[in-house]
């Protein structure tokens, strides 16, 4: 399969601080990658580099070909994004939220509009377009971001600790609506989480601990590789956590 992230010998320092310290990893068409680290592993501060929001100290970063770094524009256009900071605007409708979102990516309306109606219906979303975001519940804004991120068509779509402040049904369904996507249109997804019951319905696991890969494999392969049955278990032995409650 084509490779639609590929992220080099990423490194990123704040002072003394080093975030990253030569991060490699892929993604590849169709695959769902979990990027599983406890807080402050640096998740957040890759997908920073990953979106093009800053630039690495060295290394790089290309989506489909395009380098982040020197072709931004090409590598942004393929790429979905749903942050940890909600970025719904309040003020619009629901409607008029997405409609913007599609004006910046310069889609005509003719194309925009029945692809705005038709996710609207495939998220459950058809009868609260008109409201404003800020009416909306907290998973039904969470879902308005997906939607937006999908709206484009990208061929890469990064989700960085999405699920936080959901409660556990939203959680699953943001989830599954992600797996959803990735198996009807073949989308690459990296999926940011310090939640282990989420990494486990993904094809490749990488754990991030202290802005260092320590693992890149399948679930399986990270529990054989440190001799648990659970991958909770295992990720914690190899990172030398905590065990904390398991979200449901």
């Amino acid at each position: 399969m084509a490779a639609v992230l590929s992220c080099r010998d990423v490194s990123k320092r704040y002072g003394r601080t080093q975030a990253l310290d030569k991060v490699s990893l892929q993604v590849d068409e169709g695959e769902m990658v979990a990027l599983l680290g406890p807080n402050g592993a640096g998740k957040t501060t890759l997908f920073q580099l990953l979106t093009g929001l800053f630039v690495p100290d060295s290394g790089s970063v290309e989506v489909l070909g395009a380098d982040m770094r020197r072709n931004p524009v090409a590598a942004l256009a393929h790429l979905g994004v749903v942050f940890q900071q909600p970025a719904l605007d309040l003020n619009l409708t629901v409607r008029r939220s997405l409609r913007f979102h599609a004006d910046l990516h310069g889609l005509p309306s003719s194309v925009s509009r029945p692809r705005i109606e038709a996710l609207l219906q495939r998220f459950g979303l058809a009868a609260s377009a008109g409201e404003l975001g800020r009416k909306l519940s907290g998973g039904n804004r969470r879902k308005v971001e997906l939607l937006r991120a999908l709206l484009h068509e990208p061929r890469l779509l990064l989700m960085d600790e999405a699920t936080v402040g959901l409660d556990p049904a939203s959680r699953v369904q943001l989830l599954q609506e992600v797996l959803q996507a990735r198996e009807e249109r073949s989308i690459g997804v990296l999926w940011a989480t310090h939640l282990v019951d989420e990494a486990q319905r993904a094809q490749r696991v990488i754990v991030l601990h202290k802005g260092t890969v320590r693992f890149d494999g399948t679930p399986q392969a990270l529990c054989a590789a440190q001799g648990q049955e659970t991958l909770e278990a295992a990720f914690l032995q190899l990172t030398g956590g905590e065990r904390h409650a398991k979200a449901a």
